[in-house]
């Protein structure tokens, strides 16, 4: 992949659209839960957009694992919370609180301090080799 940084940023952006049509799939859901109600869910286009979200997300993160380190990898999953909580107050009128705001801001600033911090190795890292 030529750009890993619209690559990395994807993830983030396909979650929060698998949450958007989750959410759109539980609104269009009526009746009791039963079978009747998981086969109405199987065959709702909501929760099918969420599936393919998903599965298009599983195949990025694998791209973005094999291309860095988890530990940096990862801190890009708390992204998702932040522009679920954004999405949340644009598509369906949520309120937001003060505290809401004050969090995601701290996410978005951890993220960034874990993912440009600069990496550590030291000549005397532990092998995975046995000793013989």
């Amino acid at each position: 992949m030529k750009d890993f940084h619209t690559l990395w940023l994807s993830i983030p952006l396909l979650n929060t659209l698998q949450q958007i049509f989750l959410k759109q799939s539980a609104h269009s859901m009526s009746g009791d839960f039963g079978i009747v109600w998981i086969m109405s869910l199987g065959s709702s286009a909501w929760f099918i957009l969420a599936i393919i979200a998903e599965i298009a997300c599983f195949i990025l993160w694998m791209r973005v694992l094999a291309k860095t380190d988890l530990s940096k990898a990862f801190t890009l999953s708390a992204i998702s919370y932040v522009f679920v909580l954004a999405s949340a107050w644009l598509f369906y009128a949520e309120p937001i609180s003060t505290l809401q705001l004050g969090g995601s801001g701290l996410i978005i600033l951890g993220a960034w301090c874990v993912s440009t911090a600069p990496e550590e190795r030291s000549a005397s890292a532990p092998s995975t080799k046995s000793a013989q």
